[in-house]
């Protein structure tokens, strides 16, 4: 009985370290917030190449708690409001940060 006790409690603090190291802080993203931070990057690298009027390979796309940032350089300065457009409507973005400069 005391040994089932015992291995009862060890079982209990694995699980309760093992949920607070998946649990997100100011600095660092949850496992969770991490996969959905990164579907979120996928969807606007993909709506942005859907755009004709884009080039992907010239815009950079990260994604942190969703907020997107938007990195690169451009030709115009309708490409930067297309492409910040273009990032607001992919589902599950909150904001997007623009630091898309022109060439």
């Amino acid at each position: 009985m005391i040994q089932l006790k015992r291995s009862f409690a060890i079982f209990l603090a694995a699980s309760m370290l093992f949920a607070t190291g998946c649990a997100s802080t100011k600095t660092h993203e949850s496992t969770g917030e991490y996969i959905d931070d990164t579907t979120i990057t996928t969807k606007v690298k993909a709506a942005i190449f859907n755009e004709p009027s884009l080039k992907v390979f010239q815009i950079n796309v990260e994604t942190y708690k969703s907020v997107v940032q938007l990195t690169g350089f451009v030709n115009s300065n309708t490409e930067i409001t297309t492409a910040t457009s273009v990032a607001r409507s992919v589902k599950g973005v909150e904001s997007v940060k623009n630091d898309i400069r022109l060439k």
